[in-house]
């Protein structure tokens, strides 16, 4: 039996990382100290776009990209002492990113934040959206 429901859980991680909203990412990209992290899946990437310049790490695969021991560590994720780079996840609605951010910042890396409502804010403010097709 379940004892922990999914929407527990990202109560849970919600209230113990920072959320922005749109317009606070919007913002905060401009000072060129922010990445974004999307833990969406690749047919969604493929489906409904992406924020430029978003570095794409598929929830599946996170805590194997972030740790610097892991065979699979992405340089993205690299922190150099006295590092100011914070590191802003999402994903469709803010569900996945929540966890995401949560388990980032239990494995050490920091500063981390989500943002509300995913990609779908995003969307819903007329934020800029990039398809791969645009990528190459």
């Amino acid at each position: 039996m379940i004892k922990t429901g999914y929407q527990a859980l990202v109560a849970a991680a919600s209230a113990q990382v920072k959320t922005y909203s749109v317009a606070e990412v919007r913002a905060r990209l401009q000072n060129g100290d922010v990445q974004l992290i999307d833990v969406r899946e690749a047919g969604e990437l493929k489906r409904d776009g992406a924020i430029a310049g978003a570095f794409h790490a598929p929830r599946g695969m996170l805590e194997f990209w972030i740790d610097p021991d892991s065979p699979y560590f992405k340089p993205v994720f690299a922190q150099d002492e006295g590092q100011n780079k914070e590191f802003i996840f999402f994903c469709a609605a803010g569900w996945r990113s929540a966890l995401a951010a949560k388990t980032a910042q239990d494995m050490g890396l920091r500063p981390v934040a989500h943002l509300d409502g995913g990609f779908g804010a995003w969307q819903a403010a007329g934020a800029p959206i990039q398809f791969l097709s645009e990528r190459k």
